[in-house]
């Protein structure tokens, strides 16, 4: 039976736009901007599982580390 979600964390990539790694699948893939990684997420997400063990929803994780100076 397939999971009802699967989940990824998304973070700011060193080098300019957005990873995206899949938490306990072994996905992981990158976009430029945001469209573009929802796109790619679902697209390793359609590639990884057959369609009758395919989650029927991704959930984003928007995971965003911020300096200040003390």
């Amino acid at each position: 039976m397939a999971d009802q979600e699967i989940i990824f964390t998304v973070e700011d990539a060193p080098e300019g736009g957005y990873t995206a790694r899949a938490l306990g699948y072994a996905i992981f893939t990158q976009g430029e901007t945001l469209e573009e990684l929802r796109r790619m997420v679902r697209d390793a997400v359609n590639c990884h599982f057959e369609k009758e063990n395919k989650p029927r929803l991704i959930r984003l994780h928007m995971v965003k580390d911020e300096i200040i100076v003390a």
